[in-house]
Parts: C-alpha cells; sequence; structure tokens
C-alpha cells in the first residue's frame, strides 16, 4: 500500500499518536489479541511504528455505553503518517467488541529513530491477557470459606490475660472523677 505523507511534516518525520480503545468486558483473551492483531497490522503496514502496547485491564466505565458498565482498556502509542489513524478508527468503528476508541495526536516531526520502541515479542502477548477485575474475584470465592461474624471482632482479649474471660476492648476514654 502507498505510503501517505502530509506536506504539513518534514520530510522523512512522522506523527507520534496515542490510541485507547475500550472493548466489551465479556471479551475472551483471544478476542483481545485478535483486535490487537488487527490494529498491528494495519499500523505497521502503512508504514507505521508500534512503541508500546499496553492492556490497562477491566474498569469500570464512567458512565453506561452501549449497555456496559465496565470495558477492557487498551492502550497503543506509537509513530505513523497520515491516513494510519482514519484506517485504524475505521477498522475499530467496525468491529462489534469495541464500544469506544479515541486517538491523540501527541507530537509532530519525529524522526522514527530517536522514538525507542519498547515492543518485544511478549508484549504482544501481556496485552492479550486481561486480568479479573476486583469484583469478578470476589464473586468468583469459594462460597464454603468460614465466615467471620460480626460479634467476634468485638472480643478483645489483653496480652497476657488470654485464659481471662472475653468482654470488649477497655475504652481509651479518660475517666472523670
Amino acid at each position: 500500500m502507498a505510503r501517505l505523507e502530509s506536506q504539513r511534516d518534514a520530510p522523512g518525520t512522522s506523527r507520534e499518536y496515542e490510541t485507547v480503545y475500550i472493548l466489551r468486558p465479556n471479551t475472551a483473551n483471544d478476542g483481545v489479541a485478535e483486535v490487537n492483531t488487527k490494529v498491528k497490522g494495519i499500523i505497521e503496514g502503512l508504514g507505521g511504528k508500534v512503541l508500546k502496547v499496553d492492556n490497562w485491564g477491566k474498569r469500570r466505565l464512567a458512565y453506561e455505553v452501549s449497555k456496559e458498565r465496565k470495558g477492557i482498556y487498551l492502550y497503543w502509542r506509537y509513530l505513523a503518517n497520515a491516513g494510519v489513524v482514519e484506517e485504524t478508527e475505521r477498522n475499530l468503528r467496525m468491529l462489534d467488541n469495541v464500544i469506544r476508541y479515541m486517538t491523540v495526536k501527541v507530537d509532530e516531526s519525529v524522526v522514527a529513530d530517536s522514538r525507542p520502541s519498547e515492543i518485544d515479542e511478549t508484549s504482544y502477548e501481556k496485552a492479550a491477557s486481561t486480568a479479573a477485575d476486583e469484583e469478578d474475584i470476589f464473586l468468583s470465592r469459594n462460597v464454603d470459606e468460614p465466615h467471620v461474624d460480626d460479634d467476634d471482632k468485638d472480643d478483645y482479649v489483653a496480652p497476657g490475660f488470654e485464659d481471662e474471660p472475653v468482654g470488649p476492648p477497655p475504652s481509651t476514654e479518660p475517666k472523670e472523677n
């Protein structure tokens, strides 16, 4: 595919962009990897250079989006020329798993060699795996775990008096005479 260049940019330079997209919370790791592969293919296929990929995990959305209250956030930082962002967002718009996306231009006229890439072969694998959020972990806990009664937290035993009867903790307020 032909590489597009803007006449505003200095010859031989690119623009630096950040793209964040949010996937549906029930998207499996295979689905996340599929979307990441597609985005990587678009950026690199049009002559871009991926600098960083990060999976921010499943988070609560500020407001309901496409009937979802949570989403899987993915962050990409890359160097690209004109047309790459438009093509990337066009493809994200067509994917059912993507519920929101946003791209921000960070810098102009960047020499590609001046920005080191943080990408290695395991970066894309890490970005494809989403850790469970706190609510999912709580809901998947074993129901047979021992339950602590609220009454037990009031029982206080002073050091050295383990054999004495159990009662409420001593008051820390000064006594009035």
